[in-house]
């Protein structure tokens, strides 16, 4: 790595002496240059495009706007929501003026001690009735069966059936949560925002973009930042027994800032998302001593890249990453900078270098993008150039 970071040196010093003809980024400008990647010679124009910060260009990268809006598919599942009892539920059974017959209770004991738990075998035993299959029933249902087989010994009885302890079915509610564990589902539909907030709310470090609920197996991907934040209601899930509802951390949602800034740091990027500017702020400003105004470049690389795909054969070179730059020169340039939002792994570069020596910024901070998991190799070249 030591000898591939020299020969980046050599090749941005012998690119300034040699004349080479410069390349200004434009709002989609090919850098015309080679340097050596993998120990092949690649043109930058085909792995790398450079725009400049426009309105026109924030507009286009802008985050997809998001309303509030219902789901009717979602009310009606609430609608047509009945409680199936399952083993380990605990009932309570009236029956109207025989006390005999009615679960007993006292001063000293709960329904739920007192009642009739649903075996293993799916049954509860009633006097008279013997075992009798409830799992997988309403409480109507029971009441109903239940008042059949009675009125052998009980002239028309009038029988209430209660769910005095749920127990039988759960959801789960793991990761960037203040207080994970298994919520157990009752009566009244329990829906994500609803296990979220019995949960007592996500944590600071919370991934809100990226929730995920697995079901039998499957993975559905959910944004509580739209739920909660905007109102979009289509995020929302009725929960089902065995749902694994699972918040991430967000330290993938991280951006870089390096140069010529007051405080260089690596920033997490909020719910709300983070802008240029914001991130700039953040790093104590740029500083006016050293830094050029129109030298502040954000360079997003692509994640999705294989090293191995980058080679001298253009049908084979995929773009590695996209460079954008900020000239605070133009006082317009700085509501672009409050507009420009940052994504994730960006690397937000302020250099000491004029615009006319683009070529030898790119030189040292693109190759390394070439594998996305030299981003913080990268990081750390740009900072010691």
């Amino acid at each position: 790595m030591r000898k591939l970071t020299q020969a980046l040196i050599a090749t941005g010093i012998a690119l300034s002496l040699s004349g080479c003809a410069t390349v200004y980024p434009t709002t989609q400008s090919p850098i015309n240059s080679n340097v050596k990647v993998r120990g092949e010679n690649v043109d930058f124009e085909k792995v790398v495009d450079a725009y400049l910060i426009t309105p026109q260009l924030v507009k286009q990268l802008a985050p997809r706007t998001v309303k509030a809006s219902d789901n009717i598919g979602l009310e009606q599942q609430i609608k047509r929501y009945q409680y199936k009892i399952g083993v380990g539920d605990i009932l309570n059974v009236t029956v109207w003026e025989h006390p005999e017959l009615t679960t007993p209770a006292g001063a000293y004991r709960s329904a739920a001690e007192s009642g009739n738990q649903v075996h293993a075998n799916g049954a509860i035993f009633y006097p008279y009735v013997g075992q009798l299959n409830v799992v997988g029933l309403t409480v109507n249902q029971v009441r109903d069966k239940l008042a059949k087989a009675l009125s052998a010994y009980v002239t028309d009885p009038q029988i209430e059936v209660t769910i005095a302890s749920y127990q039988s079915k759960k959801a789960y509610i793991t990761g960037e949560i203040k207080n994970p564990g298994q919520q157990f589902l009752t009566n009244i539909p329990l829906t994500l925002l609803d296990a979220v907030n019995k949960a007592g709310g996500l944590s600071d470090n919370a991934d809100w973009h990226n929730v995920t609920i697995t079901r039998h197996g499957k993975e559905e991907k959910v944004s509580l930042a739209e739920l909660i934040q905007f109102g979009n209601l289509t995020q929302n899930r009725l929960l089902s027994d065995g749902d694994v509802v699972h918040i991430p951390r967000n330290d993938a949602n991280k951006v870089f800032i390096v140069g010529e800034v007051s405080k260089p740091q690596m920033l997490k990027i909020t719910h709300y998302g983070m802008t240029l500017t914001e991130a700039i702020a953040q790093s104590g400003g740029i500083d006016k001593l050293s830094a050029d105004a129109t030298g502040i470049f954000v360079i997003r690389g692509q994640r999705d890249v294989n090293k191995s795909t980058v080679s001298n054969e253009a049908e084979k070179i995929d773009k590695i990453a996209d460079i954008y730059q900020l000239d605070l020169t133009n006082a317009t340039s700085y509501v672009l900078g409050t507009e420009f939002y940052l994504k994730p792994y960006d690397i937000v570069y302020v250099t000491t270098a004029p615009a006319t020596r683009w070529n030898r910024v790119i030189a040292h901070v693109v190759p390394p993008l070439s594998g996305f998991n030299n981003l913080t190799e990268s990081i750390l070249r740009v900072r010691n150039w």
